[in-house]
């Protein structure tokens, strides 16, 4: 009696596990280089929509409705991933041009400080990905930026993958602002 007591709680512990996370992360693409920055950029700390700063990745907020991905979430923040990312994008972009972020361990007086708030980062019904932000120079004029890129398949890879491409794409209009 012990004994099968023993097993229907083994049963039941191992039914109640969940499986490992899927974690992904975006990654930098390049772009065009623009020489002819400032010498040196501050990246504030990314404002990021509520419904995005979740560890779960958001597939799609189409019909009033938040949809996640199924056991997939950010190998980090989504805010501090995006910093990151556009940091390094911004980089590539600029060269000659040291580019830190607002969080991190580098401070120096800044020549210019970016400012961006990310109000949408997910699918649409097509399937597309679709960033929506606004990104402002300190003392210069915001921009609204509506970026759609089309993943090759709607596998999370590819969904991630063309977010990756939409955040070198914003990187491009930011790189524009600053020259």
């Amino acid at each position: 009696m012990r004994r099968l007591a023993f097993l229907l709680g083994l049963v039941l512990l191992t039914g109640c596990a969940s499986p490992t996370p899927d974690l992904f992360t975006l990654a930098p693409v390049p772009g065009e280089v623009l020489p002819g920055g400032p010498a040196v950029v501050q990246l504030r700390d990314i404002g990021l929509a509520k419904y995005l700063d979740r560890p779960q990745i958001v597939r799609s907020t189409e019909d009033n409705r938040v949809t996640l991905g199924n056991n997939e979430r950010w190998g980090e923040p989504l805010g501090a991933m995006l910093s990151r990312v556009l940091a390094e994008n911004l980089r590539q972009r600029l060269p000659g041009t040291v580019v830190f972020s607002e969080s991190g361990a580098i401070t120096a007086e800044p020549n210019a400080i970016v400012e961006v708030d990310v109000q949408r980062l997910d699918t649409d019904r097509s399937g597309a990905v679709v960033l929506v932000a606004q990104a402002a120079r300190r003392g210069g004029p915001t921009r609204a930026v509506r970026l759609s890129v089309q993943p090759a398949s709607p596998a999370t890879r590819e969904e991630v993958g063309a977010m990756s491409i939409a955040v070198g794409q914003l990187a491009d209009t930011i790189a524009g602002m600053l020259r």
